[in-house]
């Protein structure tokens, strides 16, 4: 294997083989630096939010997971015989509306709020 060239003329004096085995080891090398600056820059940040009396998280404003429960949806159809049965319009539509709607004459429209 050819020793890496220090100057761009060197580079004229090496073959394709060692080229692409260059542009490769520099491609690993890039990946490898990359890594291990943002590591070290993750733990300087974190050391310095740490100082603050703060976690990482609240200096980026990082949320994990899901921020509570989801407000419920309004109803967007009722039954008329019995105005309890509400449906959002969201999921499985319910018995009572598969019922009506195989009814000749019935569109879902007919049970809009």
């Amino acid at each position: 294997m050819a020793r890496p060239p220090q100057t761009a003329t060197d580079l004229a004096d090496l073959g394709l083989k060692d080229l692409i085995d260059l542009q490769q080891r520099v491609a690993v090398a890039i990946v490898e630096r990359q890594q291990t600056e943002r590591a070290d820059l993750k733990s300087k940040i974190a050391a310095l939010a740490a100082e603050a009396g703060l976690s990482l998280d609240e200096v980026l404003g990082l949320r994990r997971g899901r921020s509570g429960p989801k407000a419920p949806v309004a109803p967007k159809y009722r039954n008329p015989e019995n105005p309890e049965e509400t449906w959002s319009g969201r999921g499985r539509k319910p018995n009572w509306l598969v019922a009506k709607l195989q009814k000749r004459g019935t569109a879902i429209d007919d049970f809009t709020i």
